[in-house]
């Protein structure tokens, strides 16, 4: 059973920083993706940004392209999100999560079979 856990959610003013990680249990698989959603108090679960073993490169979402940035320390099984520049519409629960049955890059969040508990953002103006 994979397992993830979400840390470094809080409370920050309009420009400022977070970082997000992401502790996973170890994987079952080699090929897989993962990733970042979020979401706000009465809307769907949104993707932010995600990454595949099989594709070079990320997906990030234009909602926080040039802000967010996401990267993986194999080393210590762990997946972060670098949230710079952030802005009130930012708030939401954030939440990893990991596709197992494959490695090539997918977005949605129906794709994703295991998922952590999520972290609250919260950006005041």
């Amino acid at each position: 059973q994979v397992q993830l856990q979400e840390s470094g959610g809080g409370s920050v003013q309009a420009g400022g920083s977070l970082i997000l990680a992401c502790r996973y249990s170890e994987l079952p698989v080699t090929r897989y993706c993962m990733g970042w959603f979020r979401q706000a108090p009465g809307k769907k679960r949104e993707r932010v940004a995600m990454f595949a073993t099989d594709e070079s490169g990320t997906y990030v979402d234009d909602s926080v392209k040039g802000r967010f940035i996401i990267s993986q320390d194999n080393a210590k099984n762990t997946m972060y999100l670098q949230m710079n520049s952030l802005r009130p519409e930012d708030t939401a629960v954030y939440y990893c999560a990991v596709r197992t049955e494959s490695g090539y890059l997918y977005t949605f969040p129906d794709f994703f079979q295991h998922w952590g508990q999520g972290t609250q953002v919260t950006v005041s103006s």
